[in-house]
């Protein structure tokens, strides 16, 4: 996957600014995302990428990191991410924008935001363990 991070600074910083409406709903998160492979931002710099798919089924990798297949559903205003593995619940509120989903991370709503940069309807690439020669 190719990035071009220089010229999308700007009206990343810019989203991070946006006053934002209210934290999105399961069923709003869920049509907004339902079949699309996203990639995120952290700082201005990729953070990671979830693959949403039908059923409230995910697939995350953190930018260069192994795949993990795990359930999102919500809690109170949060969407919360459960990987069935020793990862605690990933808890965020989520919010559109015209520049993009935009999601902060439980109980850090002065920490930086995760902004999505991309999308695609192609499935996360997740080479299986042990692949090669």
């Amino acid at each position: 996957m190719r990035l071009v991070l220089p010229l999308l600074l700007l009206p990343l910083a810019a989203l991070a600014e946006e006053p934002l409406g209210p934290p999105m709903t399961a069923a709003e998160f869920d049509a907004r995302t339902r079949g699309k492979t996203i990639t995120y931002t952290s700082d201005g710099r990729p953070y990671g990428t979830e693959e949403y798919r039908p059923g409230q089924k995910v697939v995350w990798a953190f930018e260069g990191g192994a795949c993990r297949e795990g359930d999102w559903f919500q809690q109170g205003e949060q969407i919360c991410f459960d990987y069935h593995d020793d990862t605690p619940l990933q808890c965020w509120t989520f919010h559109a924008s015209p520049s993009g989903l935009m999601a902060r991370f439980e109980g850090d709503a002065e920490g930086e935001p995760l902004i999505s940069l991309q999308e695609s309807s192609q499935p996360l690439n997740c080479p299986g363990p042990d692949v090669g020669v």
